[in-house]
């Protein structure tokens, strides 16, 4: 029994001694290497333009090393922005952006308030109380020792 109740503090304390305390701080080791990996020779583009007025372009190329294309959009006052861009772990981004078009801001058109098309009806009947109106009681009499 007494080989048992050891076997039972023993493992208890050493459950006790492996949770880590909240009060220590935490060890941090140096961050992991990290290596440049080569670029991807790539290139897409695309491009939509349909009857609600959308329009925009996106062109891409890479040769592993210096990714450039060019992108265009619709812009709402009626122009278009046209965007040349190229960037390289040397350069960074580099864009030049262009605009096409006059900038034009329609005034407002006034809103629409159409006549009502349903009035409502007058009521045709005139409701009565179902129950008998409140009678009415004459005024206390005065307190006598007022």
């Amino acid at each position: 029994m007494c080989a048992k109740l050891i076997l039972v503090v023993g493992s208890l304390a050493a459950v006790v001694s492996a949770v880590p305390r909240p009060d220590t701080p935490p060890v941090y080791g140096a961050p992991p290497p990290t290596y440049k990996q080569p670029g991807m020779p790539f290139e897409f583009s695309y491009a939509v333009k349909d009857y609600s007025g959308n329009d925009f372009a996106h062109a891409q190329t890479s040769d592993g090393h210096v990714t450039s294309g060019s992108y265009r959009v619709a812009l709402p006052d009626g122009r278009t922005e046209i965007v040349e861009f190229s960037a390289d772990h040397d350069n960074g981004y580099v864009a030049n952006v262009a605009y096409e078009g006059e900038a034009s801001y329609p005034a407002p058109a006034p809103s629409y308030h159409p006549a009502p098309s349903y009035h409502a009806p007058a009521p045709s009947y005139h409701p009565t109380p179902s129950y008998p109106p409140p009678s009415t009681y004459p005024p206390p009499p005065p307190h006598p020792y007022q």
